[in-house]
């Protein structure tokens, strides 16, 4: 099993879950790799020389079209492009979730049937000399 590296994940840009109002400013700042303080500064200065209307509407755009961060971390490639599937596109990700659990479903259902077939049974106590 190879190991997925978390580069590509982390140099995507995220909305932060652990920011103040709505996690731009933090999700930022991860992707830039600086201190949330500076981008908040040149936020509040952006808002002040700008006006109240230009920065507030970017900032709400921002908080609409970043997807919010993953909660954890990506174990391999297919989680990551299953997580960026899911948030582009719910009812994609909800059929491949739903031919997954179909999947697994008759997979459980062959072992049930070989597991409760007599022959089954028989073979067992054969092979155990019982």
């Amino acid at each position: 099993m190879t190991t997925f590296s978390n580069t590509t994940s982390s140099r995507t840009l995220y909305r932060s879950r652990k920011g103040w109002i709505f996690g731009v400013c933090q999700g930022l700042a991860t992707y830039a790799e600086i201190s949330v303080v500076w981008i908040r500064v040149a936020a509040f200065a952006g808002l002040m020389l700008t006006g109240f209307w230009p920065l507030f509407v970017i900032y709400i755009v921002a908080a609409i079209f970043l997807k919010p961060a993953p909660i954890m971390e990506f174990r391999d490639e297919e989680d990551f492009s299953f997580y960026h599937n899911y948030m582009s596109d719910r009812r994609m990700a909800l059929s491949r979730l739903k031919q997954r659990c179909q999947t697994l479903d008759k997979r459980a259902r062959r072992m049930e049937n070989i597991v409760t077939n007599r022959e089954y049974d028989w073979d067992r106590r054969f092979e155990s000399g019982a």
